[in-house]
């Protein structure tokens, strides 16, 4: 092959390969397609996804696909911060790339309006809405005033502070110090008493009442708000 031929054969690759370079698929393709299944996947109602730009190499060149990209995000509990998408090219030539996408996505939780103490019984009053970041709390949030009602505070918090699940204790169907009916089997016949509830606890609690009218303590199991069945 003379000097001619070869020269000749180099600029043919060249120009080959720095065609199938222009028409292959570009960073930006790839992170539009990383970004979009971030959005499908984390946008559930009542959520608003941001997406913080990630800077690709503009070097970056792939084989361009003759089929539609797929994308594949890993299976985790919880919302993180950052991903990494696999975009994959199941047509020819086959390629996977793993494209990373930081985000934040913001839900309506419950916020607590004031201090509250240790043990407070915790209802609508206490808590606002605010729009919050929720990739940033690894412990979990409340959005819903239903999930609250009827429990107390865990321990002591301050105002201002997304609400946890671990903020809460256990639901409260009786109160300490609530005047119950005191339900008891006597030969076959149901009686019911005044008494008031020593504990608190929710319905199948074991608790302590007080009989209104002989004072005598009572172990009892909650049956419902305000009624607890004497134990024997």
């Amino acid at each position: 092959m003379n000097r001619v031929t070869t020269t000749a054969l180099l600029f043919a690759l060249v120009a080959s390969a720095t065609s199938a370079f222009a028409d292959g698929t570009t960073p930006e393709q790839l992170r539009s397609a990383a970004e979009q299944a971030v959005r499908a996947q984390y946008a559930d109602a009542g959520s608003r996804v941001v997406i913080v730009p990630t800077k690709l190499s503009e070097r970056l060149r792939l084989a361009a696909c003759s089929k539609p990209l797929q994308t594949h995000l890993p299976n985790r509990q919880g919302t993180p911060s950052r991903v990494a998408v696999a975009i994959s090219c199941t047509g020819t030539p086959g390629w996977t790339i793993q494209v990373p996408v930081q985000m934040q996505v913001f839900r309506q939780v419950l916020v607590t309006s004031r201090p509250l103490a240790r043990g407070d019984m915790i209802g609508p009053a206490d808590v606002h809405v605010e729009e919050r970041d929720i990739t940033r709390m690894g412990y979990g949030y409340v959005e819903s005033v239903d999930q609250i009602t009827g429990h107390a505070v865990a321990h002591p918090l301050i105002g201002g502070v997304v609400l946890e699940p671990g903020d809460l204790a256990g639901r409260e169907t009786v109160h300490s110090g609530e005047e119950v009916s005191l339900i008891a089997q006597v030969d076959g016949i149901e009686v019911r008493t005044a008494a008031m509830a020593l504990d608190a606890g929710d319905t199948g609690s074991h608790l302590r009442v007080r009989n209104d009218t002989s004072g005598k303590i009572i172990n009892g199991i909650v049956l419902g708000a305000g009624e607890v069945q004497a134990l024997p």
